[in-house]
């Protein structure tokens, strides 16, 4: 019998198909019913199914990513999405994963999903183990290839190149500089990787993601492109072309960066920056500019999000004035808001600071080591005042802000670290660490589903008497916290972007659009579009 495992966090769907679904009829067997992505991939781990129908929207890991990360081990699993998701995108993206079928949860009929799975086991009965086996090796290969197509380029970038003919008679496996071609190389940076990884909740499951999106991109596309990754969050793109008078290879080039950007952010919902460099015609310059370009730390700290732009030198005024000189003045203003005086101010004062280090353009080291020394110097100060317990140590803080690549990232970053401070140690706010912690996983993680069974587990605690605990402590329910503080978020995202009232939605972690501008007009007394006005 063919294996089949349910995951859905709507345990009355999970109800309705486990036992409504006659599965022995089918000659299927029901191995296991899960209402997170993380407990039916640690089964699938000991016990892979042959059938997997799985929900997208799922606390601790969602649909997309289970089908993505069992799909590395199974290929030619078959799969049905269930969702109440109708959007477009949703359906787009499961295609790409070869998902079979994507059934909406709104209009579903069990005997539709019966007879898809007659289809499904029909199918099965019709491919031999020698089809398995060559669909494992295909896998395997395109691994092994990429891997060794990163260990090449990185290789050539950081070794000394000692025939650069021998060195082209190589790279013409990969369709470089052959006949009289030359390349421009382009680096790309994923953005907002600290929250992105969590996400994806590993970095090989964003890697996989990534690279078949953009090898899809780029086989529709009429120039000849070769995607390399370098690490987790930079890669290059290099465009193969000959020199003509008719064809700017920077115009084209930039068009194929955008439609590569607009995909990348439709399907997986991340964004990616990018740096084009020079044209080279020889292996030697080629070195040069991909050297270059991994240089170019300053460019990319002060690049904007979804930026793309060329590779310049960015000078540096002598009449430039020390950003320590500002200490001071920026530590006593940040004490204002730590202590709670004025918590609406937090953004202010992180908007006015980061303004200066745009202007001046400061050196990114500097800058994160005056940050640094701020955040600590105010820690040490406000450390013997009993209603001020800041929850942060110096490794943490040292650790979140050296791996922030952009002046972007460490802004709302900051922002989002003053406001939490401000409303924890806030009039009126519980003094208990648990309930503090508690606040900050849930400030860290407005862009998921999170429940209070997660934020018990995450604090050891037992779900009911966090409950009432944090109820005591609060003045309110967890729940209407969580609540209040999408959409807070959702306001600042409707007032500082251009993101749709669907994809606010999305980036706030509900399924339901229709949910969400309910709870917001019930927040805020109008809908997303009235407010945004």
């Amino acid at each position: 019998m063919y294996k089949i495992m349910l995951v859905d966090d709507d345990y009355p769907v999970i109800e309705l198909l486990s036992e409504t679904i006659k599965w022995d009829e089918l000659e299927l067997n029901l191995i296991g019913t899960h209402e997170n992505g993380v407990s039916a991939w640690e089964q699938a781990q000991e016990e892979m199914p042959d059938i997997l129908i799985t929900d997208i929207g799922m606390p601790k890991m969602n649909g997309l990513e289970l089908i993505t990360r069992i799909r590395e081990v199974k290929p030619d699993i078959r799969i049905v999405i269930l969702s109440c998701h109708n959007e477009f995108q949703f359906a787009q993206q499961a295609m790409r994963l070869n998902v079979q079928d994507y059934l909406l949860k709104d209009s579903l009929n069990p005997e539709d999903l019966v007879q898809l799975l007659r289809r499904f086991k029909t199918g099965l009965d019709e491919v031999s183990q020698a089809g398995w086996e060559q669909s494992r090796m295909k896998y395997l290969y395109s691994e092994t290839r990429e891997l060794r197509k990163e260990q090449y380029i990185k290789n050539f970038i950081h070794q000394p190149l000692l025939s650069p003919q021998e060195w082209k008679k190589e790279a013409s496996e990969y369709g470089l500089f052959a006949d009289c071609e030359f390349c421009l190389p382009v680096i790309t940076y994923l953005e907002d990787y600290r929250r992105i990884k969590y996400r994806f909740l590993s970095e090989q499951t964003l890697n996989f993601a990534v690279i078949n999106v953009i090898n899809e991109v780029l086989n529709s596309l009429e120039t000849r492109v070769l995607h390399v990754k370098y690490n987790f969050k930079t890669s290059f793109l290099l465009f193969t072309y000959k020199p003509t008078l008719k064809t700017n290879i920077y115009d084209e080039v930039f068009l194929n960066l955008e439609a590569i950007q607009a995909t990348l952010l439709k399907v997986l919902k991340i964004r990616f920056s990018f740096i084009t460099g020079h044209g080279c015609a020889t292996p030697e310059s080629l070195k040069i500019s991909l050297n270059d370009m991994l240089g170019c730390e300053k460019q990319r700290f002060y690049l904007e999000p979804g930026e793309i732009t060329k590779i310049q030198a960015i000078a540096v005024s002598g009449l430039q004035q020390n950003i320590f000189d500002y200490y001071d003045q920026a530590s006593s203003e940040l004490r204002e808001v730590f202590l709670g005086k004025n918590s609406d101010k937090a953004r202010e004062v992180t908007e006015k600071w980061v303004s200066l280090i745009q202007t001046e353009m400061y050196a990114p080291e500097n800058v994160k080591d005056w940050m640094l020394k701020l955040l600590l110097d105010l820690k040490l100060k406000l450390h013997s005042l009993q209603s001020i317990k800041p929850s942060y140590s110096a490794d943490s803080l040292h650790k979140e802000i050296v791996d922030m690549d952009t002046l972007s990232e460490l802004r709302l970053w900051l922002s989002e670290h003053l406001e939490f401070v401000a409303t924890v140690n806030g009039p009126g706010t519980s003094k208990r660490a648990e309930v503090m912690e508690a606040c900050r996983y849930v400030s860290l993680r407005l862009n998921v589903r999170i429940s209070l069974d997660e934020v018990a587990d995450h604090l050891h605690l037992n779900a009911s008497y966090f409950s009432r605990l944090f109820k005591k402590e609060s003045g309110i329910t967890f729940i209407e916290y969580v609540t209040r503080l999408k959409m807070e978020r959702a306001k600042e995202l409707l007032d500082q972007t251009n993101y749709t009232v669907g994809g606010i939605c999305e980036l706030l972690g509900y399924d339901n659009q229709s949910y969400f501008i309910k709870t917001f007009k019930t927040h805020a007394g109008v809908t997303p579009v009235e407010y945004r006005g």
